[in-house]
């Protein structure tokens, strides 16, 4: 039973910029009552503040995947269990219906091929008037199904009900506990706790938004390499430790933890299905005329690959990293509201750009992948950087000491690339060892 769920969840989802001026009011309306600053109450557990850069970034010494993303590519499937059944029944249907139009109109005598002709011409107005009603149908269902989301106000297409949302979001949460159960980390270790702490304060400090109280935040911390940590929208945080490695400062941990959160918050998990089992819905259509149409089945095999991969990199792949992006917008605003230094955002998706081009990883274009490039990422926090520190000063938060992280990191690569040219210089002599050995600067 847990493999064929599994495996219908995979096959389901291959799943988490706004310009809302809105998001901006509804976030910096309430904040908690003296927030303190990020450092003052957690720890830095082997990991060093934004006032002291490192020798190095750990984010060099770890494997980095191409497909890194700070969430889940199975992410919470808030669908019944009906539709993990019935969708390749659908698709099956519609093949073989297809299929069997082309043989009964193959089968059909030539002068019956021209009377069905001349009918179809003679009666064209009434079926366009069927298909127009047809196609206002599906658009009365996609508005009428048309809800707010949280704190963006930005229309979303909902098609499942909360109840199977939480249902399947209990099962997902089984899947991972039955497959982390040896890695999980104790709740008396330093790393947990470190989590755990971030965690406490980023839902302390946006208690005043209904659907971060409303969840209860449970903490796993899990010993793989990897460098990843997701949400569940039932409040279930997954962290690993080889993001615990890759992050630079307890700002950049409470950064992604942030936008993790606001996936959850946003129910993002929810729209991406709702969109991707309405246009599966439509495509029935078009996949059935492929089998009717194209003469021979391996064409038709070849067409319906061609429709899937279309759908997938024209709406699926687009709308993925749209809701990446206005996750890093929410999250920064819940990042600021926790008196975070929010500068620190964009350093972590430069530090990764690095890492990948450091281990020769080659470079993707952004529309073949769900998430948007390390380097759009970090160009968009910059842009909403600003904001984010209004909203740190309306909730209080002290002034940030010491450099702009951002800064740091720019002098730090200039003083490696320089430090690289002068290892590659032919003819090069020893270093002195009298003189003092070059380092990253400590601004």
């Amino acid at each position: 039973y847990r493999n064929v769920i599994d495996k219908g969840l995979r096959c389901l989802l291959d799943v988490p910029h706004t310009s809302d001026r809105n998001a901006h009011h509804s976030l910096g309306r309430l904040c908690s009552q003296s927030p303190q600053p990020l450092g003052e109450k957690i720890p830095s557990l082997q990991i060093s503040s934004v006032e002291q850069p490192p020798r190095h970034f750990p984010a060099w010494n770890i494997q980095i995947n191409r497909s890194f993303h700070t969430s889940p590519s199975l992410q919470a499937a808030p669908v019944p269990l009906f539709w993990i059944i019935v969708k390749p029944a659908q698709k099956l249907f519609a093949i073989i219906l297809g299929r069997s139009i082309r043989k009964w109109w193959k089968a059909l005598p030539p002068n019956k091929r021209e009377l069905f002709k001349e009918s179809a011409r003679k009666n064209k107005w009434k079926i366009l008037l069927g298909v127009s009603s047809l196609g206002v149908v599906f658009v009365m269902f996609y508005f009428t199904h048309l809800e707010e989301t949280p704190i963006t106000r930005r229309a979303r297409l909902l098609v499942f009900g909360k109840e199977h949302f939480r249902e399947l979001s209990q099962m997902e949460y089984d899947m991972w506990m039955e497959q982390f159960k040896s890695q999980m980390l104790p709740e008396t270790d330093a790393r947990y706790q470190v989590v755990e702490r971030v965690v406490g304060h980023l839902s302390e400090s946006n208690k005043d938004i209904p659907q971060v109280a409303a969840l209860k935040w449970v903490i796993h911390v899990v010993d793989e390499p990897g460098v990843n940590a997701f949400v569940l929208p039932n409040g279930q945080v997954f962290v690993f430790t080889g993001l615990l490695d890759a992050v630079s400062d307890i700002h950049q941990l409470s950064f992604i933890l942030g936008h993790e959160i606001a996936h959850a918050v946003l129910e993002h998990a929810v729209k991406k299905a709702s969109l991707v089992h309405f246009l599966d819905f439509l495509s029935l259509i078009f996949l059935t005329m492929i089998w009717a149409i194209c003469p021979r089945d391996s064409l038709a095999v070849v067409g319906q690959w061609i429709q899937s991969k279309l759908q997938e990199f024209i709406f699926d792949r687009p709308y993925s990293r749209t809701l990446e992006a206005e996750a890093d917008k929410v999250g920064l605003q819940f990042a600021a509201k926790a008196c975070v230094d929010v500068r620190a955002s964009s350093v972590f998706w430069q530090q990764m750009e690095l890492a990948e081009t450091i281990q020769g990883q080659p470079k993707l274009p952004e529309w073949l992948s769900t998430h948007p490039s390390h380097e759009n990422r970090a160009e968009h926090l910059d842009r909403l950087i600003p904001e984010a520190l209004k909203i740190r000063e309306k909730c209080n938060c002290p002034s940030l000491s010491g450099p702009d992280p951002r800064l740091i990191f720019r002098l730090n690569m200039q003083h490696l690339l320089e430090s690289s040219k002068g290892r590659q210089a032919p003819n090069s002599t020893k270093q002195d060892p009298s003189k003092p050995k070059l380092d990253f600067p400590h601004t």
